[in-house]
């Protein structure tokens, strides 16, 4: 017999949303340590099963089990433990100050939850991607269903068995599918909509929530740049670039889609890179194609655009000074640094999503932040420098979603700063604390007490009435 959860039609689908609709006003009025026991029961039974998820994410993508720990796992379990120790302060009612013009009441922020949301989640990252916002949705007190990418299928059903262990389905539940079953979803009326992937996909992901006037968090991506100025140490730039670039083979949303340097330090940027590469993934073409330590593309489609990128690129004139080798069968690209790329290039022309890093370069740094503004607002900005007036300049004649200065992707990591993107590259933000108001509705309170100044505003609208108006307007305004 088929396992409903992984093949919903229709009526299953509006089913658990049903249920989940009818059961949220009792996750509603969870407590504070409620939803903690919740988030603790979900971090033990993700710790339990370590070994299953890196087995089930080398299944996937043949990624190295530290690389699984280092990028989904650990993430997942930091973003567990801040909830778990903070969301007793986060549901508190957050008190704010009263005008002059409004003595005698008392204010203050509620944050309730939106009620039943949905959580898509992306191929790239398919445990973390999916976790760390379900954790957020769980402290804010919602109900959930994820729709795991059907592209990592070892992934999407571990998550099955995994949420399936700690919630029951009005709460938490996992449907399974492809487009056909996201569309199905898209059509239910959700109190909120959490989409992680392409902007061509987020653009029909908030096209659908606008019809069910429903609020949506959309983590999409784009071509984020890597600015290295004169001032920065290349060894340490290109070491750095090198991992935040090649992790994940480059299928990383936040992942540099292409370097600007200048002129006269191109050439010394590409050999530092050079050697970046080679200390990480061995010193020879082959040595870094039997390298346990790079993982491969997620599919033969996504393979096949990415060499046609690739091609093309070289036939517009870029040289290939790394790698530039690639493998059908085995869905191997090579670690590849490209040069002589200009911003009309075919490189150019998308977010790459793969392990090719195109170098630009630059005659003068005031050429930069125009070059960049012109195009889409990137979800990420990487600035290399020591010359803090230089790197402040950048980051303010620019926009990004996000910005880490002397290093590539780690901004991510840290809890405390709102993740997101702009524009194309996303709408809202999450981790921690940014998490929990995503996914929560902010709720305005105003008590009156005894002292009512505004009684002695109510009509009649006497002479008295206008003297105590200008009065007010002479004191407060």
């Amino acid at each position: 017999m088929a396992d409903p959860a992984r093949a919903p039609h229709s009526d299953r689908i509006t089913e658990l949303f049903q249920r989940q609709r009818a059961h949220q006003a009792t996750v509603k009025r969870s407590s504070a340590a409620q939803r903690a026991a919740k988030l603790m029961r979900l971090r033990d039974a993700i710790v339990a099963r370590e070994q299953q998820i890196r087995d089930a994410l080398y299944r996937d993508f043949r990624k190295n089990p530290a690389e699984s720990e280092l990028s989904e796992v650990v993430p997942v379990l930091v973003e567990l433990k801040d909830a778990i120790r903070h969301v007793d302060d986060w549901m508190r009612p957050h008190k704010v100050g009263t005008p002059m013009t409004l003595l005698g009441t008392h204010s203050s922020i509620v944050y309730e939850p939106k009620g039943v949301v949905l959580i898509i989640g992306p191929w790239n990252y398919p445990f973390q991607l999916v976790i760390a916002p379900l954790i957020a949705a769980i402290a804010a007190g919602n109900c959930v269903i994820v729709k795991p990418s059907e592209l990592t299928p070892a992934t999407s059903h571990l998550l099955v068995e995994l949420l399936s262990s700690v919630f029951t389905e009005d709460e938490v539940a996992v449907v399974e599918g492809d487009h056909v079953v996201a569309g199905k979803l898209l059509a239910l009326p959700f109190d909120h909509f959490f989409f992680t992937g392409s902007t061509k996909v987020g653009r029909i992901v908030a096209e659908a929530a606008a019809k069910h006037l429903a609020s949506t968090t959309l983590e999409l991506g784009g071509k984020s740049p890597a600015i290295v100025d004169d001032s920065a140490d290349l060894a340490t730039t290109a070491k750095r670039l090198a991992w935040g670039k090649f992790v994940n083979a480059g299928q990383t949303c936040i992942a540099p889609d292409y370097i600007m340097v200048s002129e006269a330090r191109e050439a010394a940027l590409v050999d530092a890179l050079r050697s970046a590469i080679a200390e990480s993934y061995g010193a020879t073409e082959e040595e870094r194609k039997q390298s346990a330590d790079l993982c491969r593309i997620i599919n033969g489609r996504n393979f096949d655009r990415l060499k046609k990128l690739l091609d093309d690129s070289v036939a517009q004139g870029a040289r290939v000074e790394v790698g530039g080798q690639t493998d059908a069968q085995d869905r191997y690209i090579a670690p590849t640094v490209l040069t002589n790329v200009t911003g009309d290039t075919a490189i150019m022309s998308e977010e790459i999503f793969g392990p090719i890093l195109p170098i630009l370069t630059y005659k003068s740094i005031d050429d930069v932040a125009p070059f960049i503004t012109a195009r889409d607002k990137p979800l990420a900005l990487y600035v290399f420098g020591e010359d803090e007036r230089r790197v402040d300049r950048l980051i303010a004649e620019t926009t990004a979603g996000g910005t880490c200065v002397n290093n590539t992707l780690i901004h991510f990591a840290n809890h405390n700063l709102p993740f997101g993107g702009v524009g194309p590259s996303g709408l809202g933000n999450y981790h921690g604390f940014w998490g929990f108001k995503t996914f929560s509705h902010e709720r305005a309170v105003l008590r009156q007490g005894r002292l009512d100044m505004f009684k002695q505003l109510y009509p009649p609208y006497t002479n008295k009435v206008q003297k105590v108006l200008t009065w007010m307007r002479r004191i407060f305004v």
